[in-house]
């Protein structure tokens, strides 16, 4: 499809903040690559929920700053905005502690939501928002109004213990696009009964599984895969001076979304998903200012 317009992208899922041992950053996997799109040319939506409390009415003035709309964000008043505690090792990955019971786990269905999905042309979604019940209907719901040639992004995102098998599943049988970590490809591998080891067997066994149009494979400092028309695309990683890793794969997911969007080669996609990536790497915080490149 060519667009005379931006084309539509929706972040739906958790919208929270990244509790870092001394300052607080807002971010959210689906919040990020909302963002990410937005700054890459496309129409970013957010749909999500936070509290009426201070760190969610500072949610709107964020997704304002990054011309996100917050037209369906929703606002609980009885359950606290979302936050993470965030802790980085000595090469600034991170690991996660979430609160539990939150605004966006309470994420629900509106009439409104149903216009929105017939009208996107790309949606990310995860399985972390999956953990309560109330989401994941609000979440399965929006997906199954989607158009049929949307894409429809999973991007795994395993935390603590909120995923299981028929999670993945699930979602997988819903998805258009894989995107998954190396840390993350052995676990889903395993909890979905593949026999393979190697990403070079896994992602094709996937792909055809679940009949995906592409899966993205990013591998830290080791780089990228993508797999798509049944052949590899490989970028190297990026030598530069990690601050945090913290939204970097959202920013190469929506790279990848909008640059398959507006139907451009998948090795120019990959290279760019991978510089802006690597770029968000050398910044504090998961939504840096990236400059657009559509």
């Amino acid at each position: 499809m060519k667009y005379n317009r931006k084309p539509i992208v929706v972040g739906l899922g958790e919208v929270l903040w990244d509790v870092f041992p001394d300052v607080a950053h807002f971010g959210g996997a689906p919040a990020n690559f909302a963002c990410h799109a937005a700054a890459l040319g496309a129409k970013g939506f957010i749909v999500s929920a936070v509290g009426t409390d201070t760190l969610g009415i500072q949610v709107f003035e964020e997704f304002r700053l990054r011309d996100v709309s917050t037209e369906y964000l929703q606002k609980n008043p009885l359950h606290a905005t979302g936050t993470v505690d965030v802790l980085l090792d000595s090469q600034g990955q991170a690991s996660y502690h979430f609160a539990c019971d939150t605004a966006w786990d309470n994420l629900h269905w509106t009439d409104s939501l149903a216009v929105l999905a017939q009208r996107c042309d790309a949606v990310s979604f995860g399985s972390l928002a999956q953990r309560s019940e109330i989401a994941r209907t609000t979440i399965y719901r929006f997906l199954s109004t989607t158009k049929h040639d949307c894409l429809r992004v999973f991007d795994v995102n395993l935390r603590q213990d909120f995923y299981n098998a028929d999670v993945l599943d699930e979602s997988l049988k819903i998805a258009t696009i894989l995107k998954l970590n190396d840390d993350e490809l052995p676990i889903v591998a395993k909890l979905l009964g593949a026999s393979e080891s190697s990403f070079q067997k896994l992602l094709p066994w996937l792909s055809e599984r679940y009949n995906l149009q592409c899966i993205a494979l990013t591998r830290g400092a080791s780089g990228s895969v993508i797999f798509a028309n049944g052949t590899f695309d490989e970028q190297v990683g990026r030598d530069v001076k990690v601050v945090d890793t913290v939204g970097a794969g959202d920013a190469f997911t929506a790279a990848l979304v909008v640059g398959i969007l507006n139907h451009k080669p998948i090795s120019e996609i990959h290279q760019t998903a991978s510089d802006i990536a690597a770029f968000v790497c050398t910044q504090p915080g998961a939504t840096p200012l990236v400059a657009n490149s559509s």
